[in-house]
């Protein structure tokens, strides 16, 4: 159960800081955004602040933003429509109602002639029971209005709140936001587990000791400054770290700098086999401070660290040196995510900023579907000084998502056989 419990909190944290960044820059642009989801399928939980319904969804794969003008609009208004119109206090339509008319008998009913809900903002028609050759009425619609449809209301998005109608830049802004959320909420982790565990540092100082190591028994206690070991000097951790490798059943003497005092301590490192080669080692770890400037520049290692990890990773697909078992979908995570669980809260922290890397550039790859597609689309529309035909671009995304999830599938099928079977 436990492990079910992160994985829920930790999957929907990466999506919905993910999607959050679409939100939050697509309406700082001024576009409508409909829908915030996270989960696809039948809806579990929703509730609508201002313009947006915030919904949980059964599936958790993923989520969307909705945003006016990417799908086509659910209601259109005809010529020869009867619907009812409402207004507000300037005289402008603010409601449409499309059916249950009899339920708003305030409504002026009228037999549509022509409708403009995009760019003029306007309806025209016949008052019900008036001569249709006579009265023609047209009435301004308010810049924010609504249908009404089966008791829901629904917001016209004018052209002006449309996706399409943003500067190039805007749009690309709003798509590039959801991997940036990922980076930016791996860097934060990072930086909180640098403030509460502290973070390691390139430094020639004695670490913590292990209880049953040689450094114990030796003498070298933790703080110890090395100066030299056997004579050559040290600078970093690194330093340190390569000569103990090296001599392993043999004594070295370490130079330490301790309470002002110069110390020679000798030592012989144990033998540890390691692949094919034997390394030497004295039971000590690298030395951990704790800052707050420090955490935040560990931060910002930490996630540049784990992005070249994670680019040389893909660099494999390129490369041809790509196997499937290199894959991993919900289940090969959810089982990752077991395995690290029960190492602690730490290292299900640094999980979780992993995996929002991970997601932030698999999500910024050029293929159809993802968001590095969308902005391909729009790095061709500023070389070409306009944008592609909208449905042959629906097509080719369309395209691409269906081969993402039967790469899904596959991918999904070769996990529970790995893990499970």
């Amino acid at each position: 159960m436990n492990t079910v419990i992160a994985f829920v909190v930790i999957f929907g944290a990466l999506v919905f800081f993910h999607e959050l960044g679409h939100l939050v820059f697509a309406k700082r642009a001024g576009i409508l955004c409909r829908e915030f989801a996270i989960g696809f399928g039948p809806k579990i939980f929703s509730f609508k602040r201002d313009e947006t319904v915030y919904t949980i969804r059964l599936l958790p794969l993923g989520g969307f933003v909705r945003m006016a003008g990417e799908d086509p609009e659910m209601i259109e208004v005809k010529p020869g429509q009867m619907v009812g119109l409402m207004f507000d206090k300037e005289g402008k339509v603010n409601k449409v109602i499309i059916n249950n008319k009899e339920q708003h008998p305030n409504a002026k009913v009228i037999e549509v002639e022509q409708a403009d809900l995009e760019h003029n903002l306007f309806i025209s028609g016949y008052e019900e029971g008036e001569d249709e050759h006579e009265h023609l009425q047209k009435f301004e619609v308010a810049e924010e209005s609504y249908f009404v449809m089966d008791g829901e209301e629904i917001q016209i998005a004018p052209y002006s709140r449309q996706f399409a109608s943003k500067t190039l830049g805007q749009r690309a802004l709003a798509i590039f936001a959801g991997p940036l959320m990922n980076f930016i909420l791996a860097f934060v982790i990072f930086i909180v587990l640098g403030i509460s565990q502290g973070y390691v540092v390139d430094k020639p100082v004695m670490g913590k000791l292990t209880s049953d190591g040689v450094a114990v028994d030796a003498g070298l206690k933790q703080g110890d400054k090395v100066q030299a070991i056997d004579g050559q000097s040290v600078s970093t951790w690194d330093d340190v770290v390569k000569v103990i490798q090296k001599h392993p059943e043999q004594q070295i003497t370490f130079t330490v700098q301790r309470g002002g005092k110069t110390l020679d301590i000798p030592i012989t490192p144990e033998s540890r086999k390691v692949g094919e080669q034997t390394i030497g080692l004295i039971g000590v770890y690298a030395p951990v401070e704790k800052s707050f400037i420090g955490s935040i520049t560990h931060g910002a290692t930490e996630t540049y660290t784990w992005m070249k990890e994670i680019l040389t990773g893909l660099g494999k697909l390129v490369t041809g040196q790509f196997k499937l078992d290199m894959l991993s979908g919900p289940v090969g995570i959810y089982a990752a995510t077991d395995q690290v669980a029960q190492s602690g809260i730490y290292y299900l922290m640094k999980w979780a900023a992993v995996l929002s890397i991970n997601l932030g550039i698999v999500n910024l790859l050029p293929l159809p579907a993802l968001d590095g597609g969308r902005l391909l689309f729009f790095a061709v529309e500023g070389i070409r000084g306009k944008p592609i035909d909208r449905q042959k671009e629906g097509i080719v995304h369309f395209i691409g998502f269906a081969l993402l999830m039967l790469l899904m599938l596959v991918v999904t099928w070769n996990d529970i056989q790995k893990f499970f079977l």
